[in-house]
């Protein structure tokens, strides 16, 4: 399967523990292979297999958190 890499806007982090939060929902789902989060910006950049992205986001809602982008 194809690799992609893409960044979401997620708003609600704020803190170290939302980043960790927010990483591990990410990491959690199958295919995905590398995630940055930055707290201070809300930027989440993924590295995945393709077609993750829906899955991805519905995670990181699931946890909490709201994706804007």
């Amino acid at each position: 399967m194809s690799m992609e890499q893409y960044t979401l806007d997620v708003e609600g982090m704020a803190c170290a523990g939302c980043k960790q939060n927010v990483t591990e929902a990410a990491e959690g789902i199958e295919g995905v292979h590398r995630v940055e989060a930055d707290h201070e910006t809300g930027a989440v950049s993924v590295t995945a297999e393709a077609d993750t992205e829906d899955a991805v986001r519905d995670s990181v809602h699931d946890a909490g958190y709201d994706v804007v982008a």
